[in-house]
Formats: structure tokens, sequence, C-alpha cells
């Protein structure tokens, strides 16, 4: 169990505030928000490149403050690579073993494994000056993988790698926990969809608060307040002001149709965030086309409304034009409804 209470930092860039959570052994927790959350800073000081202002880093009861770096346990991979120029690929990814004292053979064997693991059979006697920046990257994993450290942190370590080989080294993660039980994964990432397949748990953080912990689903199916809804979101979700009157929600005081199992309680302003597949082509709701662009196989369309923006996400390519008028309809029963301060709010009836 490596646990972190009431943690804060005083890094000139992004200072953690008052940081708690209890990471188990055995799972992979990835922690997710925009650049500047804090992700990074929350790793360095796991791993003991900077220091604690005030709370307590403990590794299974035991204080983490005073363990030097070269006695945690632990590796850490960056989004920028680095690599000994002077060592061959092999001799880059066997350093940190013959440091611990393992033969040359032994280093040799396990370092061309996490090579292959990594899609890099066959560069071994290359020299990093000779792969391209991915390959390198990949190097650099290799390195911290084959250590089988208890603490594996991960800093953006996919962003320079193409897709085909991302979703690959994704699908590896839990087989390097598997082979090592007591071991805990760390994996910053800005992307949401990354955070919510790979990890076990995540963690949503923001200017360097932890927002949100627990598993994927929960937090996308129920985010605890406007932010967080925003950032595990992709396309995020769009927050408008509306209120409730009557029993009634209205966006721009127009009443909107009750939302399937949607609790409405007292009256007063609420935000009401509006997730991109809630709107599809088609209805009595008139928009305008700020922006469409194409991601993969879906279309996004930036949209103006009576009430305010909203992104509109639809399967398959749709063109459109700026400023081309068309009608939408609104699924209220996928609504998620926050306090004017954020909170959410949303209740909604069971099927009993």
């Amino acid at each position: 169990m490596l646990s972190l209470k009431n943690i804060s930092t005083t890094h000139r860039k992004r200072p953690l505030c008052n940081l708690s959570a209890e990471l188990e052994s055995g799972k992979i927790y990835t922690i997710l928000g925009r650049t500047g959350a804090g992700k990074t800073e929350l790793l360095r000081i796991v791993m003991g490149l900077d220091d604690i202002a005030d709370g307590h880093l403990e590794l299974d009861g035991q204080n983490l403050a005073d363990r030097p770096v070269r006695l945690r346990q632990m590796s850490m991979v960056y989004q920028q690579f680095i690599n000994y120029p002077h060592l061959t690929v092999v001799q880059n990814v066997a350093f940190p073993l013959r440091r611990q004292g393992f033969s040359r053979a032994d280093a040799h064997d396990r370092a061309m494994a996490a090579l292959a693991l990594v899609g890099l059979a066959g560069f071994e006697h290359r020299m990093p000056p000779e792969l391209s920046g991915g390959q390198q990257q990949r190097v650099a994993i290799a390195r911290a993988i084959v250590k089988k450290a208890r603490i594996l942190l991960m800093d953006e370590p996919l962003a320079n790698l193409d897709y085909k080989l991302r979703e690959k080294l994704r699908e590896e993660f839990p087989r390097l926990l598997a082979e090592n039980a007591d071991g805990i994964i760390l994996y910053s990432t800005t992307e949401p969809a990354e955070a919510m397949q790979l990890g076990h748990e995540m963690i949503v953080m923001h200017e360097g608060c932890i927002l949100a912990m627990g598993a994927p689903a929960d937090i996308f199916e129920n985010p605890a307040t406007v932010e967080v809804a925003k950032l595990v979101s992709d396309p995020p979700v769009s927050i408008c002001h509306g209120e409730i009157a009557n029993g009634q929600l209205m966006l721009a005081g127009t009443a909107l149709p009750e939302g399937a199992g949607l609790v409405l309680k007292g009256d007063g302003p609420i935000q009401v965030g509006i997730r991109p597949d809630a709107l599809s082509i088609g209805g009595d709701m008139p928009a305008k086309v700020v922006l469409a662009e194409f991601s993969g196989s879906d279309t996004i369309v930036h949209l103006s409304l009576e009430f305010g923006a909203a992104v509109m996400l639809l399967e398959g390519i749709h063109e459109f034009k700026t400023d081309q008028s068309i009608q939408v309809s609104l699924d209220t029963s996928t609504l998620l409804l926050f306090s004017a301060e954020g909170k959410n709010i949303t209740e909604r009836r069971s099927n009993g």
C-alpha cells in the first residue's frame, strides 16, 4: 500500500495542495488532468525527486520521506526519453540491473525480454542516436520495466508513439502487474479515453488538487463536479446555465421535456451538463454550426444554441458548413445537473 497523507508542496510551477490517497498493490492508477494539473509533480514527489513541504508519504506503513531515491524500489519513465548515448540499446536497458548486482548474462537476458515486450527485438546492438524518437522512448520504457520495481511511475510515456504501438503497450501493462503482484503502476495522461481504458482506478487532478478518485466508469457516470465532468469526457461535456422552476428544467427560458428518470428538486439557478452524444440531428431545437471537424469515424460539431454553446458527436462522416442553420434534438435523460457552485446534484428515479 502506497499512502499519501495530506501532502503539500511549494513547487514553483504547480504546487500540490493537501493530497491524500491510498494506492493498493496490484493495481494500475491512471492520473488524468490537463497540462499543468500537477500530475508530473505528484510522480516526482513519490519518486523522491522533489521535497514534500507538509504531509506524509508511506509505503506499507514505512515513511519514505528520508529514503533516498535509489532505495525506494521505484522506476520512472518520462514523456521526454532519457537514454545513455554511449551505450547500445541492450546495454541501456541492462544498465540498472548491472548496478543492482545482476550478472552480465542475467542482465542481458532480462533486457532482451524487455526489448521484445516493447517491440524492439533486433535493435539491441544499435546506438540510441540511430533510432527514431519513438524507438528511443521505447528503450526508456524497457529500461524502467526491466527492474520489476515495486512502483512504476509513468509520465505520459506513450504520447510520442504511434497509435498501434500505444495500443500494444497498453495491453502489456496488466501483464506487468501479473508478474509482480505487489506492484503499483501510476500512469499520467491528458487523454480521458486512455485513463479510463487503462486504469483499475482513476485519479482526476486539476490545479494541484485531486478532484476525484475511483473506478473510471463510476467517475464518468457520476462526476462529482463540473470540472470533473469536463475532464473525463472527450469531446468534453458542454456546460450551460439553466434553472429549475416549478418542477421544470428551463434553458434560456424554455422548458425542456422531462428527462426519463431525472429528478428535479427545488427552484433556482443550476448548471446543466450536456454530453456530446445527447445531441442529434433532427428535432425542433434550432442551432447554428460554428465548426465541424472529423475525428476518426466520428464528426464533432460545435453548435451555437439559444441557451449557449454545445458540442455534438455524430457517428460517421457528416458535412456541415460554417454558420449553417440546422435542427437538433436533445436527449434529456442523459443530462447532468450541477449546483450554481458546480457540485453534482443529479438524481434519477430508480426503475423499481
